[in-house]
């Protein structure tokens, strides 16, 4: 072997061979929250009925938008509102004269037919103010037969009169004759002049006596005319006698309280005992029509006209359907009705839409309808596009 250093020779396929193999690469263990890569999210892919049914309840959700609303394609076909009530003929009883009640022979929500008695009042003061005006009548009517009476007498008397005017204007006629005799004989000196005055006097005492009848005549006249004009004013008190009697009649016939028309008694609110005055409140009757006062905005009423079909919903009857016709419109809107109207002169100005009232008659042959009650609200439906418009 030789000491000379060997030269770097680069090492053959062979001495690599022979080293031992390294072992393979593994990849280092990674952290989640250090090296994972970012990555999109995806949805899961929906399925067909899905889309579908979600398509669907957005369709539906739409048009109930539209219809609430009453926009295209659902506006002006039809009205809507809710301001709306059952009305009816809700009769207040209340008696005409005051007492003592005496009798209550109904129930409440009773039925009732037209001229039943639903309550009574003590009625004695009554009973005898129609004996006191009975009692006046006959007073009067003895005064109006005293006053013909009268005139029978003073015409009777008229008639005596007239005799003594006859008979004043026949010594008249005999003074007369005297007279001219007196004068024959007192100008041949057969009579005195004493016995001429005497004949004068004779002839002025009945043409006194003529004039005195006439007057007493006169005076007869006017005592008959008198008692003519009398007999009008007792006449009038007559009358005036039997009105108040009819009077007294009536307040007695009050004293009984009847039903003025078939229907159903509300709440009684009187007992027996109680004293009650004329105007105060003891029940109520309500008959059985009823029909349906709808309160539109003004610019809803513009296609409305009598005779148009209408629907409405009742709460009361578990939102049961009924139907009708517009009866009539009010001739002017809510506040024209009012006790105290708005002043809209002002300078801070907001327009308000007014209420027109709209009478709905009820459709007959509806089971339901005998169910319906003054008061109940209900929610109208109006078709504008049935009957002729205005």
């Amino acid at each position: 072997m030789s000491d000379e250093p060997k030269a770097n020779v680069p090492k053959t396929e062979p001495e690599k061979a022979a080293l031992p193999p390294a072992p393979p690469e593994t990849a280092p263990a990674s952290d989640p929250q250090v090296e994972a890569r970012p990555s999109a999210w995806r949805p899961p892919d929906k399925k067909r009925t899905t889309v579908i049914v979600i398509v669907a309840v957005a369709v539906f959700a739409i048009l109930a938008i539209l219809y609430s609303w009453q926009l295209p394609p659902f506006a002006g076909g039809a009205e809507r509102t809710d301001n709306a009530y059952v009305r009816g003929r809700v009769t207040i009883i209340s008696p005409q004269v005051s007492g003592y009640v005496t009798s209550v022979p109904v129930q409440d929500f009773a039925e009732v037919k037209a001229g039943q008695i639903l309550a009574t009042i003590d009625d004695r003061i009554y009973r005898a103010r129609v004996a006191q005006a009975e009692a006046n009548v006959a007073a009067q009517q003895a005064a109006l037969a005293n006053s013909a009476q009268a005139q029978r007498s003073r015409e009777v008397a008229t008639d005596s009169q007239n005799a003594g005017i006859a008979n004043a204007q026949a010594q008249l006629v005999r003074a007369e004759a005297d007279m001219r005799r007196a004068r024959a004989l007192v100008a041949d000196g057969s009579i005195s002049t004493r016995e001429f005055d005497q004949t004068r006097a004779a002839l002025l005492a009945a043409q006194a006596g003529v004039q005195q009848a006439r007057a007493s005549r006169a005076i007869g006249t006017q005592d008959v005319r008198t008692v003519v004009v009398g007999r009008a004013g007792l006449e009038a008190a007559v009358e005036s006698a039997k009105a108040q009697l009819r009077l007294a009649q009536i307040d007695l016939d009050n004293t009984i309280i009847r039903a003025p028309a078939d229907g159903q008694l509300s709440e009684i609110g009187v007992r027996v005992g109680a004293y009650v005055t004329a105007g105060t409140q003891l029940l109520s009757v309500v008959p059985h029509h009823v029909w349906v006062i709808a309160n539109f905005k003004e610019a809803q009423t513009g296609d409305m006209a009598i005779g148009q079909r209408a629907r409405f919903t009742v709460d009361a009857l578990g939102d049961a359907e009924l139907t009708g016709r517009i009866e009539n419109l009010s001739p002017a809107a809510g506040s024209e009705f009012a006790v105290l109207k708005a002043d809209n002169a002002t300078g801070n100005f907001v327009k308000v839409a007014q209420r027109i009232a709209v009478r709905i008659k009820i459709d007959d042959k509806q089971p339901m309808a005998a169910r319906l009650r003054p008061g109940m609200s209900v929610e109208v439906h109006v078709d504008t596009n049935s009957g002729s418009r205005r």
